[in-house]
This record gives structure tokens, sequence and C-alpha cells, in this order.
């Protein structure tokens, strides 16, 4: 079992870079909200745990925050 502050978890520039320059500029401060919306249930908890397994909202949204507060 993967931890949240695994190298594989923490592995988020590809996905930030992906953001960056397809939507918006991703910073910290957006990325941690897209992480409290990940985990903050309703649908995107929903399905992200659908499609992960129950429990991968929370997962990410940790690995964000690691990942956010190790950037700093």
């Amino acid at each position: 079992i993967e931890l949240p502050a695994s190298d594989d978890a923490q592995n988020l520039e590809e996905d930030t870079g992906y953001i960056t320059q397809n939507l918006y500029t991703c910073t910290n401060k957006i990325l941690r909200g897209l992480g409290k919306m990940y985990s903050g249930g309703g649908d995107f908890t929903t399905n992200i745990d659908a499609y992960g397994g129950e429990g991968t909202a929370i997962f990410v949204a940790d690995a964000i925050e690691i990942y956010c507060d190790n950037a700093e």
C-alpha cells in the first residue's frame, strides 16, 4: 500500500504542469484547494472514490497537502 508521502504519490509535478499548460496556472494555493474539493464530500469525492476505490479522494488530498508543504 502506497502512502501519501511516497515517491509515487509525490510525483505531482507532471499533473500541475499539465494543468498549467492546458487550463490555468496551478499554484500551490490552487492545488491545495483542489485537494480540499476532492476530499470534501459530494460528487468530487464520490467520483474519485468510484474510480480509484474507497479512500482515494482523501489519499490524493493528503498527498497534495504533503507535496505543497514540501514545496514551500
